[in-house]
């Protein structure tokens, strides 16, 4: 029987119900302001200061109908959360009443204090004033909780002298860039301009959920989002079980939920599975333009967060929240679409458009191997250092994965133009006769951090708690050089007589041979592939530290600054605010483990010991008590290292006298009786979902 309150009717209207869209505001606005609006929305045109009053007042009466009492400008600073501060939109009217009020002004631009936000420098301590500026092209959103709701206006973050002081400035500073070199690149290639260009962006997030019971049971899970103690079971994830299983009652409960949530704010939640590891899921939403897309992405760990709770569990967005199973990431999807309103990444029809698709792969080819260290200082944090190079997660070794067909045409371009293709006949590369491309050319394959996947490179090093926006900004960057770079040499080469396709083929060529280095479509965890990049030259950031440096690069610097999209003094900025980052982690895992070892676990391994001395005699349970025993030594010696170094910044020895602990530890967790052990188990919460 078919329940009609989950007609599909139904949740057709309520998607994007508390959503400022443009349907919302034709309802809302004049016909002159909508206009307006709308064109800086969709085509990008300039925002015209003048409607700002009659949005805001819009906006205002729109929000009060939907519950909400208080508005708040919603960022994203460099803590890589959302922040957001709330004002009513009461004011006395001196007759003891009140009257709602929201100007334009307050709309444009907030002064949140800016002194206890991380800026790497750019202030001084005693500096407080940082301001937000709407970002139209992002619609406000109105969020509810218990008791009330409250209306959300996506800004941007900056300091009183103009430096980002956020994640969102930087991203739509590297859109225009790279926007730029496509609409360039459309006129070289004859392509008709009828829309504005833009990147585009599909991110997964993967999570787990356990028991809100058990995790408030574990300190390690509250205050560092993963485990620093736990054995792994005798069941996890070997019998490959899990992943695409059947969802659990409680689960889909929960993530249906989620759907709701996520639908009525206009999110396009689209896919919802198991993943690789028991208590493991993922989501996935429908393509977006990418500053949305990381919107949304944002929007949704806060709502998985938030509704995991009212169904009384924790949702865990860190990477490795438990070791010796999977870890947690988003694949970020990237794409751009011209200024023809196509995929540029989309093999095409036609010779023109396949000489436009290689173009582009070509550009990326030599951006990412140029930059492959700037992508993985993207994804560096404490957290994703325990996850790359395992299971599903890439190595940090920054290559490509072309397919089959797509990495022997490149290897035919190298050697003076493709001739034919091994799926099919002939096919033309501008020059060449070459067959349509199949839309699937490619297989997929999970240990490579960049994947040509049919018509998008899902970049698949991003960690699960973090922002997309730091990965994007660099993409968008390294291709709109790359693409500035073989735009410049087209140009100069046509202007002085030479053949456009000739000149097209000749370029190509060169960026072939000069970056197939990057380019591996074997298995990216093998020993053989270490070497292999190794003696290409290929670098292999395995940790942070290494990682972050690569934002210290004279080449990066320039890079970024060329593009006017961080200036030195932000990019350095970004490395000393994730650099203390990553140091403060480490520093507060090692206070944690230190803590729960000493007042958790030791008391419950010595308990046990004066059990086995006053209990039953015989070898066998001497020789538990010796062991036991050992252990427990083994265990308070190790917290003596860890606490030696604890008030020292040497991370590196933090991470390796903590994995001594931990050693010790889940020896004892397989030793003490479960009646004494002080902490939920994996196998509990795994499994008891």
């Amino acid at each position: 029987m078919i329940n009609p309150n989950h007609s599909l009717a139904g949740r057709e209207e309520q998607f994007a119900e508390n959503v400022f869209s443009l349907k919302t505001m034709r309802n809302y606005l004049s016909e002159r302001t909508y206009k307006s609006l709308a064109a800086t929305i969709v085509n990008g045109s300039a925002l015209n200061s003048t409607i700002a009053d009659e949005v805001a007042d819009a906006m205002k009466t729109w929000a009060i109908e939907k519950g909400a009492t208080h508005f708040t400008h919603w960022f994203q600073p460099l803590t890589g959360i959302t922040a957001e501060k709330h004002d009513s939109f009461f004011m006395p009217d001196r007759e003891g009443g009140v009257l709602a009020q929201f100007s334009g002004k307050e709309l444009i631009q907030g002064e949140p204090d800016a002194s206890s936000f991380p800026s790497g420098g750019l202030r001084a301590t005693f500096e407080a004033r940082g301001y937000t500026a709407w970002d139209p092209t992002s619609p406000a959103f109105v969020k509810d909780f218990d008791g009330g709701s409250v209306l959300c206006i996506p800004t941007i973050f900056c300091g009183y002298h103009g430096d980002a002081l956020d994640k969102k400035t930087p991203l739509l500073r590297s859109q225009r860039a790279l926007c730029e070199q496509l609409e360039r690149m459309a006129k070289l290639f004859n392509v008709p301009c009828t829309t504005r260009a833009c990147a585009t962006l599909g991110p997964e997030q993967e999570y787990f959920l356990v028991d809100l019971a058990f995790y408030k049971e574990r300190p390690d899970l509250i205050q560092c989002g993963r485990t620093l103690f736990g054995r792994r079971p005798a069941r996890h994830q070997q019998l490959e079980d899990h992943y695409f299983g059947n969802i659990k009652p409680r689960v889909i409960s929960f993530m249906a939920e989620v759907d709701r949530e996520l639908w009525r704010l206009g999110v396009p939640a689209k896919t919802r599975h198991n993943e690789v590891a028991p208590a493991q899921f993922e989501i996935a939403p429908v393509y977006e333009e990418q500053n949305l897309a990381i919107d949304h992405n944002m929007i949704t760990m806060m709502v998985l967060q938030e509704v995991a709770a009212r169904h009384g569990l924790a949702c865990l967005l860190h990477e490795k929240p438990f070791a010796g199973v999977n870890g947690s990431g988003k694949h970020n999807n990237w794409a751009v679409s011209g200024p023809d309103g196509k995929n540029w990444l989309t093999p095409g029809s036609t010779p023109h458009d396949n000489a436009k698709f290689l173009t582009m792969i070509a550009a990326i080819i030599k951006g990412v191997d140029t930059f492959a260290g700037v992508l993985r200082a993207t994804v560096a944090t404490a957290g994703n250092d325990h996850r790359l190079g395992a299971n599903e997660a890439p190595p940090a070794i920054i290559s490509i994965f072309l397919g089959e067909q797509l990495t022997d045409i490149f290897e035919q371009i190298e050697k003076d133009g493709a001739k034919s293709s091994k799926k099919a006949g002939v096919i033309e590369v501008g020059v060449s006769t070459i067959p349509p491309l199949p839309r699937d050319a490619t297989d997929r394959n999970r240990t490579s951090p960049m994947a040509f996947t049919g018509n998008k490179f899902e970049f698949r090093a991003v960690g699960s708690s973090q922002s997309c926006a730091g990965t994007n900004v660099a993409m968008n960057t390294i291709v709109a050089w790359a693409l500035d770079e073989i735009c410049s040499e087209l140009e100069a080469a046509t202007s002085k007589g030479e053949d456009f396709n000739a000149a097209l083929r000749r370029i190509l060529k060169a960026i072939v041979r000069k970056h197939k280095r990057v380019l591996f479509d074997g298995d990216g965890y093998s020993d053989a592939w270490k070497k292999e990049a190794a003696k290409r030259g290929l670098p292999n950031l395995a940790f942070t530290p290494a990682a972050l440096d690569e934002l210290l690069n004279p080449g990066v610097v320039d890079l970024f600054d060329r593009y006017q999209v961080l200036s030195k003094r932000e990019l350095h900025s970004r490395y000393e605010i994730y650099a203390e980052t990553y140091a403060k982690t480490i520093a507060m895992e090692s206070g944690c483990a230190l803590r729960m070892a000493r007042t958790m676990i030791a008391p419950a391994a010595m308990e046990y010991v004066a059990l086995l001395g006053g209990g039953a005699k015989g070898p066998a349970v001497t020789k538990l008590a010796k062991r036991v025993n050992a252990a427990t030594n083994a265990l308070l010696a190790a917290c003596d290292r860890l606490e030696a170094l604890a008030e020292g910044h040497d991370s590196s020895r933090q991470i390796a006298a903590m994995r001594e602990v931990r050693e010790a530890a889940d020896e004892l967790e397989g030793l003490v009786p479960e009646s004494l052990w002080p902490l939920p188990g994996y196998g509990e919460m795994f499994f008891l979902l």
